[in-house]
């Protein structure tokens, strides 16, 4: 396969608003500010990969059609400039300047806005009262409640929710089919079921994967993403009734050979668990110890450990 030299999720990123997957609601808003020439400070939160930068840029594409996009918008990262300085200078300066190209105002797009300090963010705050006249801030962020309320009152605010299975998968079709890439049934299951609603992971991981070979199967997804295979976990569990010791051998080529990270496997056991053929009690007992898990892992202990417990719980009688 010849190196490809652009990302696709750029490549088929939308840049209309019509064209933007999933979000109508959403859609149908910033469709109106377009056509009312009127726009607010607006507040974008989501996961990852749900269109929050795309609807941005998009708006700004269909409100400076006149070839004035590149002058009269500004695009940060916040969780590169996370400090107060960020924002009296670059942003400020952007602001306070009139727009170019007969544009009624400039647009400041600040990606991951909940990484900014709590100083920054009150100096963000008096820069959108301060420059409203010239500028829109549009912020984007995973976590609202990381927005301090004085911003948020501030601003219009749009939940950008996962997309569903059904949209993602015929996206990546449709990416497939232009690419000259095959991916098979069980390859768009495990591609759905590793994206969680993210399109941009979604696309990423079919491109990744496609550099290995145009035919994309479930085995590709999980060696691109380094997950774990539910039927390897179900197999670990299985053999650890008969013989716990060659399980733990497994469970540990998994962790150290092949680089699957703790908390993946911890989130397949815990998957898995409600299939189980136990009682209700010892199932809620299992996903009990698997939380606490958990949340040792994220504190630094060591999986091996952590995960062999768990696995000697499931299978003890």
């Amino acid at each position: 396969m010849s190196v490809m030299d652009k990302m696709w999720v750029e490549k088929y990123r939308p840049h209309r608003i019509s064209e933007i997957i999933g979000q109508d609601e959403i859609k149908n808003k910033l469709m109106g500010f377009v056509q009312s020439g009127s726009l607010p400070h607006l507040l974008f939160a989501g996961p990852p990969g749900t269109g929050k930068t795309t609807a941005v840029l998009a708006l700004a594409a269909e409100i400076y059609t006149n070839g004035s996009l590149n002058e009269n918008l500004l695009e940060l990262n916040a969780s590169d400039d996370r400090g107060i300085d960020t924002i009296r200078n670059q942003v400020k300066e952007f602001a306070m300047t009139v727009p170019s190209g007969n544009a009624p105002f400039k647009i400041i797009i600040l990606d991951e806005a909940d990484a900014l300090t709590a100083a920054a963010q009150q100096a963000l705050r008096r820069t959108m009262e301060r420059y409203v006249e010239t500028s829109r801030f549009v912020l984007l962020c995973n976590y609202p409640g990381r927005i301090i309320e004085p911003i948020q009152s501030r601003c219009a605010y749009f939940r950008f929710s996962p997309l569903p299975n059904s949209e993602i998968k015929q996206q990546i079709l449709f990416i497939a089919k232009k690419e000259k890439v095959t991916i098979t049934p069980e390859g768009i299951e495990t591609l759905l079921n590793v994206s969680k609603g993210d399109m941009r992971k979604a696309i990423n991981v079919l491109q990744a994967a496609s550099s290995l070979s145009s035919n994309v199967t479930a085995k590709a997804i999980y060696e691109t993403t380094g997950g774990i295979d539910p039927k390897e976990v179900r197999e670990v569990v299985d053999l650890a009734k008969t013989d716990f010791e060659q399980a733990r051998k497994k469970l540990l080529d998994q962790i150290y050979v092949k680089g699957v990270p703790g908390e993946d496997i911890v989130r397949e056991l815990y998957n898995l668990t409600p299939k189980m053929n136990f009682s209700d009690i010892k199932k809620m007992e299992i996903m009990e110890l698997l939380a606490e898990i958990d949340y040792r892992l994220t504190e630094g202990a060591s999986p091996d450990i952590q995960i062999s417990v768990a696995l000697a719980r499931i299978v003890a009688n």
